[in-house]
């Protein structure tokens, strides 16, 4: 007799960055689909200028070059949890051996994005 093997995934499993942006109502799928025709950089971009305006281009004094690294980091690590089913299959991802990938994501608290509001 055939038995249908166990799918083993872990709880990042339900992480979707678009499902939880959806959920608090911050985009549409007409938001997702005017982003994706932009590219990584018109978007970096786009962001950067757009708060820039809203504190009249006074962005003086704020380390962005030196941010960036943490802030991609961040970014990337989100963006694995939320792509992957599972933390071993996020670290394959990355790149990255599990106990690598444990403490960044513990340095990076990024488990806490995904965790609800209500």
């Amino acid at each position: 007799m055939w038995v249908k093997k166990k799918k083993n995934y872990g709880k990042n499993v339900n992480y979707s960055i678009s499902r939880k942006l959806k959920k608090e109502k911050r985009i549409s799928d007409d938001f997702e689909v005017m982003l994706n025709s932009l590219t990584l950089e018109e978007i970096i971009a786009l962001r950067l200028e757009n708060g820039a305006k809203c504190i009249n281009n006074k962005l003086y004094g704020f380390p962005i070059w030196s941010a960036i690294p943490y802030i991609v980091k961040e970014a990337l690590l989100i963006c694995a949890l939320s792509i992957t089913r599972s933390k071993g299959e996020a670290a394959r991802f990355l790149g990255l051996n599990r106990p690598q990938f444990k403490q960044l994501v513990k340095r990076y608290n990024v488990e806490s994005y995904f965790e609800s509001d209500s």
